[in-house]
């Protein structure tokens, strides 16, 4: 019975976590990979998520509040940061964001060709993954 509630609660977990994701990049796939809570980091967890934007693609202006860590599996993407100058990145490329940056850009680069990467962010737990910025 407890290994059922731990199950539960993962899915419960990432399905209100996706949500805000969903309302940032419309249309995206999403696809947990893990979320895993860690014992040595207080209040912290580690999420892990497939991202796949269809050609044109892109989010909204967002923050996630964590150490987060892409690394792209097809097509390109451009990212960009404030302060920052947009990139963009083809497969095996990485991007970094910190706690306090707010991603601008989020897009495919392709207008024809999909792009797919992995985002791993360590974040505080129970609060979302992606947080909209106006």
């Amino acid at each position: 019975m407890h290994h059922f509630h731990l199950i539960k609660q993962f899915f419960l977990s990432m399905i209100f976590g996706l949500l805000s994701i969903s309302a940032i990049a419309d249309g995206a796939r999403i696809a947990p990979l893990m979320q895993k809570e860690l014992d040595d980091f207080i209040n912290k967890e580690g999420v892990m998520l497939v991202v796949e934007y269809g050609p044109g693609m892109s989010s909204y202006k967002h923050r996630h509040n964590a150490h987060s860590f892409v690394y792209v599996l097809a097509g390109s993407v451009v990212m960009q940061v404030a302060g920052s100058e947009p990139v963009t990145l083809g497969v095996g490329d990485t991007f970094y964001e910190s706690p306090i940056d707010i991603h601008l850009i989020s897009k495919n680069a392709s207008k024809t060709h999909v792009a797919k990467f992995v985002v791993f962010s360590l974040k505080d737990k129970d609060l979302p993954v992606l947080i909209p910025v106006r």
